[in-house]
C-alpha cells in the first residue's frame, strides 16, 4: 500500500488524519508494507515528513519510492536518511522519461561514457542509479524485449563517475510537465 507524494508534499490530511493512520498501522501489523511514492520538486521534503510518523510507537511507513536519476538526484541524501531508518528505497524513472536514452537525446557525457563502455546510454543512467548505496531496488520501465535487454547491461558497466548534469529540481520538473506524453 502507498500513500502518493505529489510535487508539493504529501497528500494533504494524511499526516493529520488519526483514523487514516490507525487504518494504515493496521494494515502494517497485518504484514502489508506501507511505504509512499514521491514526485517533484518537494519529494525529499515528503520524505522527511514521513521518517518520523509512528503509531503506537511503530514507524509507520517503511518504504518509498522515488525519482532519482542522473539530471534529478536531489532526493538523494533524504532518500539515504530513509533507508538508514530501514525502508526499502525503490527508484523510478532512473533514464529521466527517456531523456537518458539514446531516442531522448541525452547529454554529451553519458554518450561519451557509454560509447567508452561498449554500452546504451540507458545502461549508463541505470548502472548509476543501481551504484546508489541506499537504493534497494531500481525500476528499469523497460517495455519491449531490447530494452530489457539493453536495460540488463547496467549490471556489467562498473562504477559510473560523476558526470555533474543535475539540473535545479524545479526546472526538471517543468521539463517533465512540459513533454507531451505527461
Amino acid at each position: 500500500m502507498y500513500c502518493r507524494a505529489g510535487g508539493y508534499g504529501i497528500i494533504p490530511g494524511v499526516f493529520p488524519d488519526a483514523a487514516l493512520l490507525a487504518a494504515l498501522s493496521r494494515l502494517r501489523a497485518e504484514g502489508v508494507i506501507v511505504g509512499l511514492s514521491a514526485s517533484g520538486p518537494h519529494q525529499a521534503e515528503a520524505i522527511r515528513r514521513a521518517l518520523p510518523v509512528t503509531v503506537d510507537g511503530q514507524q509507520l511507513f517503511t518504504a518509498a519510492e522515488v525519482t532519482w536519476n542522473l539530471l534529478e538526484p536531489s532526493v538523494g541524501p533524504a532518500a539515504a536518511e530513509a533507508a538508514a531508518a530501514g525502508w526499502a528505497v525503490l527508484v523510478k524513472e532512473a533514464v529521466a522519461n527517456g531523456r537518458l536514452t539514446a531516442a531522448g537525446g541525452p547529454p554529451a557525457p553519458v554518450t561519451g561514457l557509454a560509447a567508452a563502455c561498449g554500452r546504451t546510454e540507458d545502461a549508463i543512467a541505470l548502472a548509476a542509479a543501481l551504484a546508489q548505496p541506499w537504493a534497494s531496488v531500481v525500476l528499469s520501465g523497460a517495455v519491449t524485449r531490447a530494452q530489457l535487454q539493453e536495460n540488463l547491461a547496467a549490471l556489467t558497466v562498473g562504477q559510473v563517475p560523476v558526470l555533474g548534469l543535475a539540473e535545479a529540481p524545479g526546472a526538471y520538473w517543468a521539463e517533465r510537465a512540459a513533454r507531451p506524453w505527461h
